[in-house]
């Protein structure tokens, strides 16, 4: 393992050689530096799901502001996997359009275009979904237990939204099996008390998403990215589980890389019996052969994005810093950056491209933007 990522030292020289290197991935086009755009909610989209000029907007100024892949926000495979109003569509040839305009705003500057996929499960946006599922029933949403042939159906349409994704001229995407939406039910064998292929083992929990897997690859072209992101806490996941599954997944061969959302990329572990090193720790030192590491969570400051590299992930995510700073990646060659204080005014975002609706949803993050005057 790497160098501890509790490093408080750092100078530009190492901002520059470091940070700025390029990455190579084993399938398609690669970084220009290890900087990636974290997907985030926008609540921009239409009610179909379609993208507004506001979503263009939001992505072409992070492309252009030196992130070395940008990835969109989670796009919903299925209708009844909406997990939000304003969220992104991909299960129908409606929104290729959008998306690809999205993509080329992304490959126009240079950049690595993933478009990430997704299905809330028993998540899901209950004000417009009706028909909520789950790999077991949920008394807390209502959400019912799918059949086996329904499982087999989500793996088919997140193929098919990964073909669709390919389509619109994105170099790849990502699978969103983290943050307790329906792939991470599945894997909690808390959440997923089925009999069948799909539950018991860990090997049986984690079949949806290895059948994505395979899928994809045998569907797309074989140049196409593939990543996955992967919470190894909370919602049901074991530790000791996670790393397992990650261990198969990195030496595997078949993903190009791995994403680690840890809410905080220098956390410890939860649970007791892994606390002899930092929650990044039990995955850095797996076998991974060509395939990438990444890591999430907290990731503010050049000072902090090099400690995660030194501590063995390949590439660092940024995402709430990213919504600040739009040219997060030029700023971060100045060793000494750091982000705007919180809370910003509303027209400062709008600056950084953020659209109406955004700033509104934005308004829910605690001491994010500067309440508005009469607002409770």
């Amino acid at each position: 393992m790497g160098a501890s990522i509790t490093d408080t030292t750092t100078n530009a020289s190492r901002a520059q050689g470091e940070l700025f290197q390029p990455l190579a991935f084993a399938r398609g086009p690669g970084m220009a530096n290890r900087i990636a755009l974290s997907p985030m909610t926008t609540d921009q989209a239409r009610p179909d799901g379609t993208l507004p000029p506001d979503e263009l907007r939001w992505i072409a100024k992070r492309a252009a502001g030196g992130f070395g892949l940008v990835m969109t926000a989670a796009a919903y495979v299925q209708p009844n996997g909406k997990g939000g109003g304003g969220q992104t569509g991909i299960w129908s040839d409606d929104h290729v359009p959008g998306l690809a305009e999205l993509a080329q705003a992304i490959r126009a500057q240079g950049r690595v275009a993933t478009q990430q996929l997704h299905h809330a499960g028993c998540r899901a946006w209950a004000r417009t979904v009706t028909d909520i599922v789950a790999p077991s029933d949920h008394a807390e949403t209502g959400a019912r237990a799918l059949s086996t042939a329904e499982v087999e159906q989500v793996v088919e349409d997140f193929v098919a939204a990964a073909v669709r994704a390919e389509r619109a001229g994105f170099d790849g995407v990502e699978v969103h099996g983290a943050h307790g939406y329906l792939l991470a039910q599945f894997l909690s064998a808390d959440a997923n008390r089925r009999t069948d292929r799909y539950g018991g083992t860990l090997e049986n929990r984690a079949r949806v998403i290895t059948e994505i897997i395979a899928g994809v690859r045998r569907t797309c072209r074989p140049d196409f990215q593939l990543g996955l992101r992967l919470s190894p806490e909370r919602w049901g996941m074991r530790l000791a589980e996670m790393r397992d599954l990650a261990a198969v997944l990195l030496d595997g061969g078949a993903l190009d890389w791995l994403d680690l959302s840890l809410w905080d990329a220098a956390k410890q572990p939860e649970e007791a019996a892994f606390a002899a090193r930092p929650l990044l720790g039990w995955f850095t030192d797996l076998p991974r052969g060509h395939t990438r590491l990444g890591v999430a969570g907290k990731i503010t400051t050049p000072r902090v994005a090099l400690a995660m590299l030194d501590a063995g992930a390949d590439f660092v995510l940024v995402g709430r810093t990213a919504i600040l700073h739009a040219d997060w990646p030029e700023r971060a060659r100045d060793p000494a950056f750091t982000p705007a204080r919180l809370p910003v005014q509303p027209a400062y975002l709008a600056e950084q491209g953020c659209g109406a609706r955004f700033i509104r949803y934005l308004h829910s993050f605690q001491n994010f933007v500067v309440a508005e005057q009469g607002a409770s």
